[in-house]
């Protein structure tokens, strides 16, 4: 029985793989094989990518496309349909307007954000189960699967080390935490941080317990863009165009799937604290910890015991 930690700098992060079992090396590289894989089908930043070739073609006639790529699309297009979702695969060219998180980011003209409004439209993205192609009833529409890819990419990553004999193991896609099993250092349970939204990277809100499970934290400090005094993040509101505003500096939802921590951290990020504990009170699979801008923390009640504050 052998341990071995990988770290992989992919898809504009750095990824961290962990596990415990007999030919731990061989696995973790397979696990590597697999990342480049997805890199290479998933890919927003690449023009060679599935994913970007669908902007090109898929508003001309329909586009087969690879067995996973599809799944996550028809996932992601469900989720983004949902009553008073913020979630919305469709919402590509709203980012490409924006830009926040690279060098040409700018706060574009009124008229320019109305002008896309009506291409951020999943509706418009239709799905032949069949054949497992895409076809965009517009053209100029774009599909963004960035809120939730690397959470499909942790489970099938975890999902490979488990099938192949791995006593406990962890992936982390660059703040996409997925553990099993038993933890090195705890010696069971595993303690993930909640990234403390007010302070740089590596600085900890609160400690939250868990196992066999993922934890996602989005934040309204990920990626900024300040101009003229005010600060413009990169959750966005697709009703509006605008970044959402609310009273949530951060959402962090743990679940047994990390693809569902990304779905409910996007989904639900446009609604008020309260609102949110309300609504994941009444999911048995989810816990969620809300921050607000004012500094409060706050969680679920199946979370009480298992979350930490550590809040200056």
């Amino acid at each position: 029985m052998t341990e071995y930690t990988k770290i992989i700098y992919l898809m504009g992060t750095k990824i961290s793989l962990y596990l415990k079992t007999e030919g731990a090396q061989i696995l973790a590289d397979k696990a590597e094989a697999m990342l480049i894989r997805y890199n290479e089908i998933f890919s927003a930043n690449s023009d060679h990518s599935q994913l970007a070739s669908l902007k090109k073609s898929a508003a001309i006639a329909p586009q087969q496309v690879d067995e996973e790529l599809y799944e996550l699309i028809k996932i992601g297009k469900a989720h983004s349909l949902s009553e008073n979702s913020y979630l919305n695969i469709a919402i590509g060219p709203l980012i490409k307007l924006w830009r926040i998180g690279f060098d040409e980011a700018h706060i574009p003209e009124k008229e320019a954000i109305e002008n896309v409004l009506a291409l951020l439209k999943p509706e418009n993205i239709q799905l032949d189960d069949d054949n497992k192609t895409v076809y965009l009833l517009k053209s100029g529409m774009e599909i963004d699967l960035g809120a939730i890819a690397k959470g499909y990419f942790a489970d099938k990553v975890m999902e490979f080390f488990k099938d192949n004999g791995a006593v406990s193991a962890m992936v982390d896609m660059g703040g996409n935490v997925l553990v099993y099993g038993e933890s090195p250092s705890e010696g069971g349970g595993w303690k993930v941080g909640i990234q403390n939204p007010f302070l740089p990277r590596g600085n900890v809100a609160a400690l939250v317990s868990i196992r066999d499970q993922s934890v996602v934290t989005s934040g309204i400090y990920e990626r900024v863009l300040e101009k003229e005094g005010s600060k413009y993040h990169h959750i966005f509101n697709s009703r509006t165009g605008l970044p959402i505003d609310n009273n949530i500096a951060s959402l962090t939802v743990i679940a047994d799937r990390s693809l569902d921590c990304d779905i409910y951290t996007t989904k639900f990020f446009g609604l008020d604290a309260a609102s949110i504990i309300r609504k994941v009170n009444t999911m048995n699979d989810l816990g969620a910890v809300v921050i607000t801008v004012d500094g409060k923390l706050a969680c679920t009640d199946n979370l009480i015991g298992r979350i930490h504050p550590v809040l200056k």
